[in-house]
């Protein structure tokens, strides 16, 4: 092996430990003169280890009791040789170095994964997690609460379930270890784990094999009402293995229904409005994945990718969200100031989804530095239309005895589906301002018609008077 890499637990947090990766930009070439298109950076395996909760099963290898509490261990998840893509940063990684030789029943749980058989999805995401700022959770347990075969010598099958913070989540199949066919003698002398009562290597960890693994981009998505999304879900199997099915399920308020399901060997799936799942590609690159079209309030809920094969499951569960932003408008958008009137500026918000908005009003004269809050304003109950998106109105009373003019009165809306607060304004105008501006208007005009008249005039009286050559020829 190659490179080295370590991610534990400590206090609740991941951390750095062992083998230094650091954290960058890739190093730039150096200089020279220009060529074609940069070649992707090489392969090279890395050793990564993830600190991990071992969960579910006793010293006996058996699964808690139904509704009982839950025993966990500290584990390491150790994936030896995994190929990433280096960037040049990779250059001080090392081999990992297993510490313990002799483990107890309370030391951490090694599992030692190869993949050489199915390859690891996202390795350079899991490479990689602290200098993203991301967090891996990591939790493995046993398969089942069978233990194939019979003896301290058997076939035992285990489940790595891990989650980034970004979203990606990641469902290894362990293989875990297994008897040859040399009979009795071999299974009398395996060193068994002092915890799971399982043959373990002579550095004191579980030999296991990937042979099924599925993988998520996205457990949480967000998509607007109307639009098109793809809840990604993708597996990949070891040669001995073969798909059997696949079946995509949205559950919603207590309620389930499944959505799409393909069995091996059947005739394919019925065609079903807004759902698709590209068949071909599924049997060819295991890529599993759910398009929905026109996607509407009803579609919200949470998914479950179930993928199957003769002697497993594995799944992916992706929560999606639909948001609507809300339409915002302000009646009337000018005011004029009359005393002794009250005057209601009316905000509507319509078609916004989900339910939670905040709306608040301000006011601001040109006296004023900053907006002022205003608290009396009212609000109608919310309203929800036939596509399942919510409206609601605030009513502003504005009084002449308190109001002052001119000043702008805005409306400001909060909502999930919205980048920033969106704001919409009415503006008070000044007492007879409105007038003076008319009665300005017509003064100008009748102003510039005495103008011209008068200019008229003059020229005609300046055309129609003889000039002095005129006078002299009329004299002689």
């Amino acid at each position: 092996m190659e490179g080295g890499f370590l991610r534990g637990r400590m206090a609740g947090r991941l951390v750095l430990c062992g083998a230094l990766v650091l954290c960058g930009a890739p190093l730039a070439p150096a200089a020279g003169p220009a060529e074609g298109p940069t070649a992707a950076p090489p392969l090279r395996r890395v050793d990564i280890a993830l600190g991990c909760s071992y969960v579910g099963a006793d010293v006996r290898g058996s699964l808690r009791a139904s509704g009982g509490s839950s025993p966990e261990h500290p584990a390491t998840l150790l994936l030896r040789g995994i190929s990433v893509r280096d960037d040049g940063n990779l250059d001080d990684v090392t081999e990992y170095k297993v510490s313990q030789k002799n483990p107890d029943s309370s030391s951490p749980i090694v599992f030692e994964v190869s993949a050489e058989l199915v390859s690891i999805p996202h390795a350079e995401s899991l490479l990689h997690a602290d200098c993203e700022g991301e967090e891996v959770t990591c939790e493995i347990s046993p398969y089942s609460s069978q233990w194939a075969g019979k003896g301290p010598c058997h076939t035992s099958w285990f489940v790595a379930n891990l989650q980034l913070s970004g979203g990606i989540g990641i469902v290894l199949v362990l293989r875990g270890p297994h008897c040859g066919s040399q009979g009795e003698k071999e299974e009398h002398d395996a060193t068994l784990h002092p915890k799971l009562r399982i043959p373990m290597s002579k550095e004191g960890t579980l030999l296991t094999t990937v042979e099924f693994q599925s993988s998520s981009r996205n457990t949480s998505l967000r998509t607007h009402l109307g639009g098109s999304v793809t809840l990604d879900c993708r597996f990949a199997l070891a040669p001995s293995s073969s798909l059997s099915s696949l079946e995509w399920k949205r559950q919603h308020q207590g309620s389930g229904r499944s959505l799409f399901r393909y069995q091996m060997g059947s005739t394919g799936p019925k065609a079903q409005p807004k759902v698709h799942v590209d068949v071909a590609e599924l049997l060819g690159s295991g890529d599993a994945s759910l398009s929905l079209e026109g996607v509407s309030v009803g579609d919200e809920g949470t998914y479950i990718c179930l993928v199957s094969t003769p002697l497993h499951q594995a799944q992916h569960i992706i929560q999606l969200h639909v948001v609507a932003p809300p339409r915002v408008r302000v009646i009337p958008a000018v005011v004029s100031f009359e005393r002794g009137v009250t005057t209601t500026l009316t905000c509507s918000i319509a078609g916004y989804y989900p339910l939670d908005v905040s709306v608040s009003w301000t006011q601001k004269t040109p006296e004023d530095d900053t907006e002022i809050p205003l608290s009396n304003a009212r609000f109608s109950s919310h309203r929800q239309s036939r596509d399942g998106t919510y409206s609601i109105t605030s009513y502003l009373s504005i009084s002449s005895a308190t109001a002052r003019a001119p000043a702008t009165y805005s409306c400001h809306v909060s909502h999930v589906a919205l980048a920033e607060p969106m704001s919409v304004s009415a503006h008070l105008t000044a007492p007879g301002s409105e007038q003076m501006g008319s009665e300005g208007l017509v003064g100008g005009f009748i102003a510039t018609v005495i103008f011209i008249v008068v200019l008229f005039s003059v020229l005609r009286r300046r055309a129609a008077k003889p000039k002095p050559e005129q006078l002299l020829k009329a004299s002689e």
